[in-house]
């Protein structure tokens, strides 16, 4: 089962992410104010979704070109083996506890001005 987090803001105007069988599992909106950069709105709205494992690919491609590139914006989500971390038009997949994919993850997020503290995902489940 795919599992994730994407972040309504991070959305593209006018935006409309249609993967089959995709489903928000949780919604809720937090004060984040203590932790966003200069180009980041105060307040987040998360949704939390689950995918069965065969829309992961296709979710990722939607991801990446749903998500604004500027302002340091990403979506990440698990299988039960792979990490994926999507940025606008960027996509990578890792199996989980592959520090070396983990890692040109996070060099490119600071590459596109994500916050160092941002780059906080974290495998659930080794491989």
């Amino acid at each position: 089962m795919v599992r994730g987090r994407l972040l309504a803001e991070s959305l593209k105007l006018g935006v409309r992410l249609t993967v089959r069988d995709v489903r928000v599992v949780h919604l809720f909106r937090e004060d984040v104010s203590d932790s966003v950069s200069a180009t980041q709105p105060s307040v987040w709205t998360f949704l939390d979704f689950e995918a069965p494992d065969e829309r992961a690919d296709e979710l990722a491609a939607a991801l990446a070109g749903s998500l604004l590139a500027e302002g340091g914006w990403y979506a990440d989500f698990q299988t039960e083996d792979r990490h994926f971390v999507v940025f606008a038009d960027r996509v990578f997949a890792y199996v989980k506890g592959d520090r070396a994919g983990r890692d040109e993850a996070a060099a490119y997020g600071r590459s596109v001005g994500v916050p160092e503290h941002q780059l906080d995902w974290e495998d659930d489940q080794q491989a």
